[in-house]
Parts: structure tokens; C-alpha cells; sequence
């Protein structure tokens, strides 16, 4: 435990230094005619059931700057019992608030609740559409999102075969990644169901939001079209990315579940999370959304773990 807790020793700072590109839209600001804010709240709540706890450490993702939101936190309610709350970022794609609680009596909670003010701006519309490329020497950031993540099997050979038969004769790289968006929503049925993969979804034809997100991801990955997943609360969506006829990178959102919307995804739920594959200090195997949270503490006579509830 010790070693887990000195890990916190190397938090970033709350503000992000971050700058990722959507077509060069600006960020958001609640001056933008088209700008939609919305209030959240976002946090931890701890609770000793059965007897006590101590050593307790939890940690959740948290909105951040995006070019298409911006973010504020506006309150927060820390209790008594935790000794501190901080910030880490995961590489580019997340933001964590750590908490640390030292001990916990029978039945007593603990809560970190964040209240921010999420600021979110429209996509713009993708304008000469057949300019836009896939190129072999993408951003260093970009080339990440073409490599296999948890859940996304993008070298599996069946998937490798199917992004071969898809779109790769289409007159230019919109057109091919939107037939491999089409190609998903036809056949893959929307069905709620516990996280399977890409590949899962593949073999059974149904998956819920993540497996087609999954899906669409690990198939445009294997065409060489770096993609990626999105969360926001109670839900994930897929980007992906392309150049513009003067070499610029540009992200590109898309619906794989739900209505259609392909290139210019309206949403109002804030981003917790861009990507799908993070290494959570404290845990070696690398992680998705769901298990990027890390909730731990220390055993020992009397003492139990406690119930932590994540607040979205």
C-alpha cells in the first residue's frame, strides 16, 4: 500500500496543457452563439458498511478542456475524513480526481463532489469532403489510435479481413470511413449487454454503444484510419481522424449508436475520456472507460472494504 500511495506523489496539476486539434475550431466559450452549458456534478462517496476501513484511495475520471468544451468547476464539497484531493492526467485522453481517505468508522461516509459548469460548442460541418486523406505519417498522438486497445481487436484476422473488403474501393478517405460507419450500423443490432469487445460483437451481430463504438474503431484502425473512443456519462461514441487538403489533422465524430450522425455529432454530456487505452498508476494492466478507476483498500483484522459509489 505504501508504494500505491507514493504513486500519488507525481499528480499533475489541475489544468491541462493539452492542445488537440478539431479541425481548428477554437474551444469553447459561453460567448459562442451555438455554445450549450450545463451544470454537473461529479465525484466520490465512500461508505463503511459492516465496520471499519482505512487506507482507502479511489479515483475517477473528470471533464476536461476539449477544442469543442470547456470546462469550470464551479464548487466543491470535500468531508473531514479525506486527507486530499487531487488531479492526474493519463496520458492526453483523461483527467482522474484522486482521493485518499486515512480511516473510516463503521457506517461513516466520506464524499469529494465537484460541480462543474460544462461548456459545449457544435461540431463545424466538414466542408469538400473528397479532399480529406488518410495519410501513413500521422501525428505521433494520432499513430497511437491505430494500435489494438483492451476490447479492440483491431489485428485480429477476422477484423482484418472485414476492414479489407470495406470501403477500400470508395473514390476517396470520407467515403471509405463512412462505409465502414455504415457497414457497423447494418450489422450490428443495437443490444444492451455486458462489455464484449469489438470482436464479440463481430461473432454475435449485437452490442450495445461500446461495441459498436468498439467495432468501428478497430476497423477503421485497420485501414490505417487512426479512431478512438469518447466517453461522456451513460454513453460512448467514436472519432476519427483525417488531414485536410493543406496537411492538417482534423477529429471527426460520429453516432455508432443511436440516430445517425456521421462526421458532425452534436453532444451535450460533458467528455470524461478520449481513447481507450490507459495504464492507471497503481495497476498494471492497461485499461478502457470502465476500469479506468482505480478503488483500493487496506485489510487487515476488523477491518473491511468500504462501498464507493462514482458520481456522474
Amino acid at each position: 500500500m505504501p508504494r500505491l500511495l507514493s504513486l500519488f506523489c507525481y499528480l499533475l496539476p489541475w489544468m491541462s496543457t493539452l492542445s488537440p486539434v478539431l479541425c481548428g475550431q477554437e474551444v469553447a466559450t459561453a460567448n459562442d452563439p451555438a455554445a450549450m452549458t450545463e451544470t454537473w456534478q461529479i465525484g466520490i462517496v465512500v461508505t463503511a458498511e459492516g465496520g471499519p476501513c482505512r487506507g482507502v484511495f479511489a479515483s475517477t475520471p473528470v471533464p476536461m478542456d476539449w477544442p469543442e468544451q470547456t470546462v469550470h468547476l464551479v464548487h466543491q464539497v470535500k468531508s473531514p475524513q479525506i486527507r486530499r484531493v487531487k488531479f492526474r492526467i493519463l496520458r492526453e485522453g483523461v483527467r482522474q480526481m484522486v482521493i485518499e481517505v486515512p480511516r473510516l468508522e463503521d457506517t461513516e461516509t466520506a464524499e469529494a463532489l465537484l460541480t462543474f459548469e460544462v461548456t459545449k460548442i457544435s461540431p463545424p460541418r466538414a466542408d469538400e469532403t473528397d479532399a480529406y486523406q488518410i495519410t501513413r505519417r500521422s501525428s505521433r498522438p494520432a499513430r497511437r489510435y491505430l494500435q489494438p486497445s483492451p476490447y479492440i481487436e483491431s489485428r485480429h484476422p477476422e477484423i482484418v479481413s472485414i476492414a479489407q473488403r470495406i470501403g477500400l474501393s470508395s473514390p476517396n478517405a470520407w467515403a471509405q470511413a463512412e462505409s465502414v460507419y455504415d457497414w457497423v450500423r447494418s450489422h450490428v443490432q443495437y443490444q444492451e449487454s455486458q462489455l464484449k469487445g469489438a470482436l464479440a460483437a463481430l461473432h454475435d451481430g449485437n452490442g450495445d454503444c461500446e461495441e459498436m463504438t468498439s467495432l468501428f474503431v478497430a476497423i477503421c484502425r485497420a485501414q490505417n484510419i487512426p479512431a478512438r473512443m469518447v466517453w461522456v456519462p451513460g454513453h460512448c461514441y467514436p472519432e476519427f481522424y483525417l488531414r485536410d487538403s493543406q496537411g492538417k489533422g482534423c477529429w471527426f465524430a460520429c453516432q455508432a449508436a443511436g440516430e445517425r450522425a456521421f462526421g458532425n455529432l452534436i453532444e451535450s454530456r460533458p467528455i470524461l475520456q478520449k481513447g481507450d487505452s490507459f495504464r492507471i498508476p497503481g495497476d498494471p494492466e492497461k485499461k478502457n472507460f470502465r476500469y479506468a478507476q482505480l478503488i483500493g483498500s487496506l485489510p487487515g483484522n476488523g477491518l473491511v472494504h468500504p462501498k464507493i459509489r462514482i458520481v456522474h
